[in-house]
């Protein structure tokens, strides 16, 4: 148990996050949420959340007003990040996520004397092309995200392929302090539901693939609109994708569908933000799902596919390959600096799982009954809870 002989009351986690419900927008966020709810069931343990945004009824918030607010997005977050470590005051740990909230863990630890972990969602050297949405302000969340991780007490990869990455990204970081911890999913919330509401709103027929994410260069989602023109033309394509990070990749995107569209017309562009039922039944109904991320330290999307029982065709990077067991509950594909090659390769295969029902049928089942196995929000808030012991 964790040693409470000063104390009787529960031991407090300062959880700092830009992202918290309804305000999320990536996997990190979600992966907040749900740790937080899975701890809230632990007596031992209880969380304060604060984090980046406007005011909300279950965490303690911030933001800048005025012309403050207008300047470049990294020096907000230093800004919002020391207003955060000043109110840590009482927290036994300050658990931060992403470079926005690491440095808010990092003056915790310092002026307050207490352990700083950092969950590693991903690597500022491994996303180069966000200097296209930071400008400037890049170089300050890499320093950031270095100082942070070299200084923690602890940090959570999200993967093994995360945890190779944080020790090639930073070599000054000891490697026992680096601790696999897999997101986790709720397949109670994330279950199939055969509810055809939603296609019929959008006016989606006959088989589809579909795929869910942001319009960032990570995501490959510019890549996987090149690969279509290989798939067969009987198949739609779904896309739930809006939010683009910086306008060259937006308009990239655009163009693209464009093109598709008018050669084909069986593309489903969704912009807005679906609401949870919208995005179940449209999971369900895919015959796949497609992940061509060119990088992605585990890919929480995925998870969410298999747990309703969809196959998955993702591209084999990061993480992926622990989640998506190529050949038992989908294809991975070497991701690869030839572009052309990967993205015929990728047509290759969801050619070969939307063409064959049985073998979408038998790929979801699997993953279903994986996620359920292996990846518990219950397993993820033990896990981090021994780790929370242990830097006590």
């Amino acid at each position: 148990m964790i040693d409470r002989s000063a104390s009787n009351t529960k031991v407090t986690i300062g959880m700092i996050t830009k992202e918290w419900p309804p305000h999320i927008y990536g996997g990190a966020g979600v992966h907040v949420s749900n740790l937080v709810d899975a701890l809230g069931k632990n007596p031992e343990v209880s969380t304060r959340v604060h984090c980046f945004g406007p005011k909300r009824s279950d965490a303690f918030n911030y933001e800048l007003s005025g012309e403050i607010s207008r300047i470049n997005p990294a020096l907000q977050a230093l800004l919002i990040d020391s207003d955060i470590a000043s109110k840590l005051q009482g927290c036994a740990i300050a658990h931060s996520h992403t470079w926005y909230a690491n440095f808010a863990g990092y003056l915790a630890s310092q002026a307050l004397s207490i352990p700083h972990i950092v969950t590693a969602h991903s690597l500022e050297p491994l996303r180069p092309w966000k200097a296209e949405q930071l400008g400037g302000g890049y170089a300050i969340s890499s320093w950031v995200e270095k100082l942070s991780y070299e200084s923690a007490a602890a940090i959570i990869a999200v993967s093994d392929g995360m945890r190779n990455d944080v020790l090639n990204a930073y070599p000054n970081v000891d490697s026992r302090k680096v601790h696999t911890i897999r997101n986790g999913i709720n397949t109670e919330k994330f279950a199939p539901s055969h509810d055809s509401a939603t296609l019929k709103k959008y006016g989606i027929s006959g088989p589809y693939a579909l795929f869910v994410g942001r319009i960032t260069r990570q995501k490959g989602l510019a890549h996987l609109l090149r690969a279509w023109k290989q798939v067969s033309p009987e198949f739609s394509l779904v896309l739930a994708a809006g939010s683009p990070d910086e306008p060259a990749i937006g308009a990239e995107v655009e163009q693209l569908i464009a093109e598709l569209s008018a050669i084909r017309g069986n593309i489903y562009w969704l912009k807005e933000m679906l609401p949870h039922a919208a995005l179940i039944s449209l999971l369900t109904h895919a015959k796949t799902f497609l992940c061509p991320s060119i990088y992605e330290p585990l890919g929480i999307v995925n998870l969410e596919a298999m747990a309703c029982e969809t196959a998955v065709v993702a591209s084999k990077v990061g993480g992926i390959p622990e989640v998506v067991v190529d050949g038992e509950t989908g294809i991975l594909v070497d991701f690869s600096s030839d572009h052309e090659a990967f993205e015929t390769n990728f047509a290759t295969a969801i050619n070969t799982v939307m063409s064959d029902s049985s073998l979408a049928d038998r790929y979801g089942k699997n993953g279903r009954k994986r996620t359920i196995a292996e990846f518990g929000w219950d397993k993820v808030a033990s896990q981090t809870i021994d780790l929370y012991r242990s830097v006590i």
